[in-house]
């Protein structure tokens, strides 16, 4: 029995629903009208800037940004234009490129201050005379093929030329099957816009061109969370209603559940608004959550209130039976939920705690609004109906004991009242494998997962109308680079050095710790050693010293080992060279008051991202001053690393919080402790499962399923709690466990089911999502809905029964 100021709450609480109904309805509407208001103030962040905040390598890479790159670097939007489909070094093909160059820096539209290809660099070896664009167009329809050909050949000897080739650069029989080149926009320029024009300019042009950057990128970040939830949501809608209709059977009770539902979105995201949180990727998978819950907690108090009135009770009493015992369970189904989202809070990525408050905040909503004005406008409708005569529907509970459901969901008690042992132990040791299997999941952190496919779904194809999702073109084009040429975002890493760089040994002990790299490190030789490949303010002053011939002179006179570096007066020669015309290209990796330098080392581009973040470590440390690697591979990385650890923490913290909490709860209101215990066994056996399940069906840990295992408490103890809590209302009435298994299965197990398999239709809406990220979770909170059910009608009966033999 619960104590007796908790009794006095549940009676104040089914009080005001059963005897105040109306002003429980009216104050809720307008509550739901003020959170309303706070749909105008949610903004949408998109990419994956958000999940790099705070991450050390980022504000490495960002104090990198803000110290060494030129003003007019990070200012100036540049477009890549990448020329394919033909052999693009002969002469029309390399005229078809000068001439879109052309195009575009004429256009005001594009706002184009230059353009650089190699059919200008061409030209410009035929004939350096040939300054203006429309010059060097003529100097090449001058120009013979055979010209055209020895002159390729010539530049294949320079690595500017080769670098913006294909990898099947042949240089013998010109070929390249395509190139780079770039467009670089003015400073004020809308990347979006611009890249966008330039897009439709290319589709105008001869030949093929496709147009990529940054701000094509951006929109297409954008655009998925628009296009997810336009597919999203009406399927959402149409799984809901066919399922709800099924459930109540009744149009009234279908429409009330249906505006519970829509507050309790409503209250969330109207929150979110006024609490200024940003709507990211992650926050798409949070409205079928919410419905999954409102759904479960919808179908069981309907169901339970037609329960009573079966047994005769009349519309007030019936109501004040059923809430005083529901009211209990969904605070219990609550509690547990919070803890299972609110995990996620703990996490290092803002976004991942985001989501995790809000979905927790939208559980306490939906237990208000399911709780208290569900029953409440319930018990006025049938009032109403009562007073007025208006017709009743289906009214039967799901899961009587006449029917098919009636008959097969008590299989569980059936068999754990045979072998209750047995059936636990089985449990146990799958859990087990499935919790060994788990460990060799894949912890990703990539582009491509916030990104469409570079195939969309025929589905998604046959999307009509103003539901037609955008076109997507950055995740074919990421991938066409990838495959066609050497150079990729991921083939050098940066390490930020911060120190006195002036000091004698600062240069020198850089270069020592770039002797015998890493393995993912490319190398070259200075004629004594293997170093790795990489770019410093060393290559600076040589580049100075080559055009200088005192600094070539002061340079050599101050490296006393022989190595190219200086190893005295250093701080002399980097002044010196700050004052040269070399100044602009030194400041790219150093610092003016000398506090700080960056060198960026070229790594192996098909390495993995574990490997290169591991060798840029030990790069690092093999550094004399403090050093701290950096670059979109590390950065990814490190995020990746923050996923796992997140992931672990929230499913530890889930499981202790809640089995504290529902070992608390049930002392408190039951004087039986050990049942929390044993209603924390099926979700223990679901997540081990679960995670098992992961590597089986190649689902990555990303940013989005990291959460699902926590979740997963939250979600599976709703299933385990209605079973358990109405299993000790039947206990405590007939005494015997097995008998109260059969009626707690035939009677919640029927409202069990219904809420199983809508909220499969809420969750598993998620799966037609055009991002892998936002799949992989609908499909995995699919299959965890699914464990849930079938571990709470199947694990928890018999270790109820093994709960009554040893504790009951």
């Amino acid at each position: 029995m619960a104590p007796p100021s908790i009794e006095r709450t549940l009676a104040a609480s089914t009080r005001v629903i059963t005897e105040r109904p109306g002003t429980i309805v009216v104050a809720f509407l307008l509550l739901t009208a003020l959170f309303a208001g706070g749909f105008s103030d949610i903004e949408m962040e998109e990419g994956l800037d958000t999940f790099a905040e705070g991450v050390e390598a980022q504000e490495a890479q960002d104090q990198i940004e803000s110290e060494f790159e030129p003003p007019f670097e990070s200012d100036a939007p540049t477009t890549q234009l990448i020329q394919r489909g033909e052999n693009v070094l002969t002469k029309d093909a390399l005229l078809r490129l000068l001439e879109f160059q052309h195009h575009l820096e004429r256009g005001d539209d594009y706002r184009v201050e230059e353009t650089s290809s190699i059919a200008e660099a061409v030209v410009q070896s035929i004939d350096p005379t040939a300054e203006s664009r429309e010059e060097q167009i003529r100097a090449l329809e001058d120009a013979s093929d055979g010209e055209v050909r020895e002159t390729i050949r010539e530049l294949s000897e320079e690595p500017a030329f080769t670098a913006s080739l294909s990898d099947d650069f042949n240089p013998d029989e010109p070929y390249a099957s395509a190139t780079i080149a770039t467009a670089t926009h003015d400073g004020g320029a809308d990347a979006e816009v611009v890249q966008f024009r330039v897009q439709d300019a290319a589709a105008s042009m001869d030949g093929e061109f496709v147009v990529f950057g940054g701000g094509i990128l951006d929109a297409e970040f954008e655009n998925v969370i628009e296009d997810s939830l336009a597919i999203i949501v009406p399927v959402v809608i149409v799984l809901i209603l066919a399922f709800l209709v099924a459930a109540y059977r009744d149009p009234f009770d279908l429409l009330l559940g249906l505006v519970a539902l829509v507050m309790a979105v409503i209250w969330t995201f109207g929150f979110t608004g006024y609490a200024g949180i940003q709507f990211t990727d992650m926050m798409i998978a949070i409205p079928p959550l919410l419905l999954a819950i409102g759904i479960d907690f919808g179908i069981h108090a309907v169901n339970r209130y037609r329960e009573e009135r079966v047994d005769g009770a009349g519309i007030h009493d019936g109501m004040r039976e059923a809430a005083t015992q529901l009211l209990v369970a969904f605070f219990i189904v609550t509690g547990t939920t919070v803890i299972g989202f609110g995990a996620n809070v703990t996490s290092d990525l803002e976004p991942i705690r985001d989501f995790g408050f809000v979905a927790s905040v939208g559980i306490v909503f939906t237990f208000l609004i399911f709780g208290l004005f569900l029953p409440a406008a319930k018990v006025w409708l049938d009032d109403v109906r009562a007073t007025y005569g208006l017709p009743t529907f289906g009214s039967s509970p799901l899961g009587s004991e006449d029917s098919t459901l009636g008959r097969v969901l008590p299989v569980g008690a059936h068999l754990g009242n045979r072998a209750p042992v047995t059936m636990l132990l089985v449990a146990l040791l799958v859990t087990a494998g499935g919790g060994a299997y788990a460990t060799t999941v894949d912890t990703t952190f990539e582009e491509e997962d916030f990104l469409p496919p570079e195939e969309l779904p025929d589905y998604v194809e046959a999307v009509p109308g103003p539901m037609a999702p955008s076109e997507y073109t950055a995740t074919g084009t990421i991938n066409y680079l990838e495959d066609t040429f050497e150079s990729g975002e991921d083939d050098e890493v940066t390490v930020y050095v911060e120190g006195p760089i002036a000091a004698d040994h600062t240069l020198e002990s850089i270069y020592r710790a770039s002797e015998d790299p890493p393995e993912t490190v490319v190398t070259t030789t200075d004629g004594t050693a293997v170093v790795a490949e990489h770019e410093s303010v060393v290559d600076v002053m040589h580049e100075y010293a080559a055009d200088d011939v005192a600094y070539a002179r002061a340079l050599e006179a101050n490296d006393r080992s022989g190595s190219g570096v200086p190893d005295q007066n250093v701080e002399f020669l980097l002044e010196e060279l700050l004052a040269s015309e070399f100044r602009e290209d030194a400041l790219e990796y150093v610092t003016e008051d000398l506090d700080s330098t960056r060198v960026i080392y070229t790594v192996e581009a098909d390495a993995t991202q574990a490997e290169v973040t591991a060798d840029a470590e030990e790069l690092a440390d093999n550094y004399r001053l403090e050093a701290t690697p950096t670059g979109d591979v590390v950065v990814f990385h490190e995020i990746s690393e923050l996923i796992l650890r997140s992931s672990l923490l929230s499913l530890g913290l889930a499981i202790v919080f809640t089995a504290a909490f529902l070992v608390a709860i049930y002392h408190v209101f039951e004087g039986r402790a050990s049942l929390g215990i044993a209603n924390l066994v099926p979700i223990v056996v679901t997540v081990g499962v679960l995670g098992g399940t992961m590597p089986l069906l190649g689902i990555p840990l990303n940013a989005l399923t990291g959460t699902v295992l926590s979740i997963t408490i939250g979600v599976g103890v709703a299933y385990s709690v209605h079973v358990t809590h109405r299993f000790v209302d039947e206990y405590n009435e007939c005494g015997d466990g097995y008998e109260a298994l059969l009626i707690t299965l035939q009677g919640t197990g029927g409202a069990l089911t219904g809420s199983m398999l809508t909220t499969l239709g809420g969750a598993g809406s998620l799966v037609l999502a055009i991002t892998p990220l936002l799949g992989q979770f609908g499909f995995l909170m699919v299959v965890s809905v699914i464990y849930s059910y079938l571990m709470a009608v199947l694990v928890l009966p018999p270790t109820l029964l093994l709960w009554e033999r040893f504790a009951g």
